[in-house]
């Protein structure tokens, strides 16, 4: 064989072998493509999984079960089945959940269920709103709650259970011996933490450098003239801001934020443990 045959021989061979490979690795394009994504999306759910803990879960539930007659579930068959239909929303429901979160939502869109009507129900969490989020870390929490999907339980009869009838608006009413133990239990599951203690939408609760603890400040209160309520000591100053949270509105805080509600979602028991608790943290 000479030079030039065996030079277009291998020739031909390296164009052989260069297709094959290429043919090869596009033939498994897709599958490589898919397990990529499949990578990315995991990745995103375990990053949005540890953000709905720190941000959400105060609210919504550990398991996106939500609060009887306070927040709504989102881990629910409903929000996966008939949210979209219920607003009006024309888009994904990962766009509705990413809209959400990113500017909070004025009033509420189930009054008969959940407070709100009127007033703001949930804070923007979008830095460009002047939230702590940013849009990625936004996209990965809706990537987590989508994870619910296929599993979401039917809470549609999920209701307020509550062990007495609603302690009311009545801050003048003698409550029973609270228990600050259970207290601080209520505080957790009924929300108040994530305003009061991880966030600093309401006033803050535990003592800082910079000022003592709310039972503390409770009483100084009352001797601001700028105070508007009708409560004579810290109990019933805590017990005013809890059923009636717009009798007085902290300085560098907005009215119709905090639910207006507690008076008809909390028991006598229910509000003397969380006052109990409250004032221990001088």
């Amino acid at each position: 064989m000479s030079r030039v045959q065996l030079e277009v021989f291998f020739g031909t061979l390296f164009v052989l072998l260069s297709g094959g490979i290429l043919l090869w690795y596009g033939l498994n394009e897709p599958k490589r493509m898919a397990e990529y994504e499949l990578h990315q999306r995991a990745k995103s759910i375990e990053v949005g999984a540890e953000l709905y803990d720190i941000n959400c879960k105060g609210c919504h539930g550990p398991q996106g079960e939500g609060v009887a007659g306070l927040w709504p579930p989102l881990n629910d068959r409903h929000f996966f089945t008939n949210r979209l239909t219920e607003v009006g929303w024309s888009g994904t429901l990962e766009d509705y959940i990413i809209s959400t979160v990113s500017g909070g939502r004025l009033v509420s869109t189930r009054p008969d269920r959940y407070p709100g009507q009127g007033r703001p129900v949930m804070p923007a969490w979008a830095e460009r709103y002047g939230g702590p989020l940013r849009d990625d870390q936004i996209r990965n929490i809706a990537a987590f709650i989508l994870n619910w999907a296929d599993t979401a339980p039917d809470r549609s009869t999920q209701m307020a259970e509550m062990a007495g009838p609603p302690t009311g608006t009545d801050i003048k009413k003698a409550l029973p011996e609270g228990d600050p133990t259970r207290g601080e239990g209520l505080a957790n599951t009924k929300g108040c933490v994530v305003c009061h203690i991880s966030a600093p939408t309401g006033p803050a609760w535990l003592a800082t450098p910079q000022q003592p603890g709310i039972a503390t400040r409770a009483e100084a209160i009352l001797t601001d003239p700028n105070y508007t309520g009708n409560a004579t000591s810290a109990v019933e100053y805590l017990h005013e801001s809890i059923v009636l949270p717009n009798a007085y509105i902290v300085p560098g805080f907005q009215a119709g934020v905090m639910p207006a509600n507690y008076g008809d979602t909390l028991t006598d028991q229910e509000l003397a443990d969380i006052l109990a608790y409250l004032l221990t943290l001088k």
